[in-house]
């Protein structure tokens, strides 16, 4: 969209809503959220123009999610960012060892069992994270949920495509041993 083009409001019929959702730190989800979605796609370079000079800096990714992307993150932001870190990776690595694909983690159900498998297995990294209890887990997917990265399904949750943040930096490390940057480094930068 040219900078000096005008911006009919009235062809942006979910802005308020849109800009909410994205403004509360969330991550838009093409899965859970298929109307803004479906939106954002429709006129993405009238919103990332009209986000851009309201000084907003909007991320879209084509597997399907969305953020605001915050220069000035709070240390509790990057606390979370490095626990969901350590959460994601742990679940991906004992996915990885089921033969399973890493890339389809939507497919997948987050709950009691999986997390007592991980706890069991990684206690020593949980315990130094502070998570080393169920409850802190759950807590920690519930935090996951109000960023956009898992949606509750009942007593479980599934993770999102905004996952996809961190399992391009996972790859990169074991592959290589050079993320390009962390998640964290990318909220604090």
């Amino acid at each position: 969209m040219n900078p000096a083009a005008p911006v009919y409001l009235n062809k942006l019929p979910l802005l308020a809503e849109l800009f909410a959702y994205l403004n509360s730190g969330k991550h838009l989800n093409r899965l859970s959220e298929p109307r803004l979605w479906a939106e954002l796609e429709r006129e993405r370079e009238t919103y990332e123009a009209l986000f851009t000079a309201l000084g907003y800096c909007l991320k879209t990714d084509g597997r399907g999610f969305a953020w605001f992307h915050n220069e000035d993150a709070s240390s509790g932001v990057s606390k979370t960012t490095r626990q969901l870190a350590l959460l994601f990776m742990l679940v991906f690595e004992f996915k990885a060892d089921m033969g399973l694909h890493l890339g389809r983690f939507t497919d997948w159900l987050i709950d009691d069992p999986l997390l007592l498998a991980l706890g069991e297995k990684n206690r020593p990294l949980l315990e130094a994270e502070g998570l080393a209890e169920l409850e802190l887990l759950g807590q920690l997917l519930k935090a996951a949920g109000n960023y956009g990265f898992a949606l509750a399904e009942g007593s479980a949750w599934r993770l999102l495509p905004a996952v996809f943040r961190y399992l391009g930096r996972l790859e990169g490390l074991a592959r290589d041993g050079s993320p390009g940057g962390t998640v964290a480094e990318e909220e604090e930068a």
